[in-house]
This record gives structure tokens, sequence and C-alpha cells, in this order.
């Protein structure tokens, strides 16, 4: 490996320091919405994601694009929350052949009890922690390195 290959002590401490924290985010989230909600932080992200669409049930190709997940993890993890009650299929009026995922009454109440108790949580662990100016900071930080990806993406 060539020396401008390897990181340097910045960008080492910067990457491994993003991927720690990205993970410890997520497995602390994980287990807060597990005991205080009894879903997982997977099935908070579906839940959500339906529960804030606009017109309501979604394709499974719009919930991955929500979500940014491979098609393969969305369809597992809709099927194992249809068989606990929190989601069901709908019959696609475009397009017969086609379904539509859809909260059930079980699923609706369940994310709205979970997200004044997951959202007072990230407020406590995650954003008073930081400064208004590191917040803007790390907003630019991430829009940037999406946009990138998104770059990316077009370019194969």
């Amino acid at each position: 490996m060539s020396e401008s290959e390897r990181l340097n002590d910045r960008e080492r401490r910067a990457w491994f320091a993003f991927l720690t924290m990205q993970e410890d985010l997520r497995r602390h989230l994980n287990r807060q919405l597990l005991h205080d909600a009894e879903i997982s932080l997977a099935d908070f992200a579906v839940l959500s994601t339906l529960r804030l669409a606009q017109d309501g049930p979604m394709r499974v190709f719009e919930l991955r694009d929500a979500l940014r997940w491979e098609k393969t993890r969305v369809i597992h993890q809709v099927s194992r929350m249809i068989r606990r009650g929190l989601l069901e299929r709908q019959t696609c009026v475009e397009d017969r052949r086609g379904t539509r995922i859809a909260l059930t009454d079980e699923g609706r109440a369940v994310i709205d009890k979970a997200t004044p108790l997951h959202l007072r949580y990230v407020r406590q662990i995650f954003l008073d922690v930081l400064s208004p100016r590191q917040l803007d900071t790390l907003a630019v930080v991430s829009e940037t390195v999406l946009e990138n990806l998104e770059d990316e993406l077009f370019e194969d």
C-alpha cells in the first residue's frame, strides 16, 4: 500500500470515531426502543416511514428508497412485521400484481407510543451534547457526503 493510500492520523481519527459512533448509536437506540416500546430500531424505521408517508401505504420499492435499504432487507423486515401484526399488505389499485404496505391499527399505536420516547432519547444522547455550531457542521458534513454518494450512484 502506498503512502497516499494510507490514512493519516487526522483521517484515521475522524473515520474510526465516525464508525464507532455510528455503531454505538445504533446499539443504544435499538436497546432503548426494545426496552421502552418492544420494537427494534429497524421496526421503528419502517413504522415511522409509513406513519409519515403523506400518501399512506407504500409499495416495497418506495419503502426501500425511503429507508435506503437493500430490497431483500425491506422484504424480510416487512414480512416479520406482518407476522407480528404491525403491518399488512394491501392490493395495489394501479398495479394488480403489486401490493402496498400499510400500518395496522396495532402498528400505528406502537409507533405513536414509541416516537416521543425515542425522540426524547435521541435528544438526550445526541442532540443535547452538541452545540448549535456542531449540529450545523454535522449537517453540512452529512449533506456533503450524501451528495457525493448520490453522484457516485449515477456514475455506474
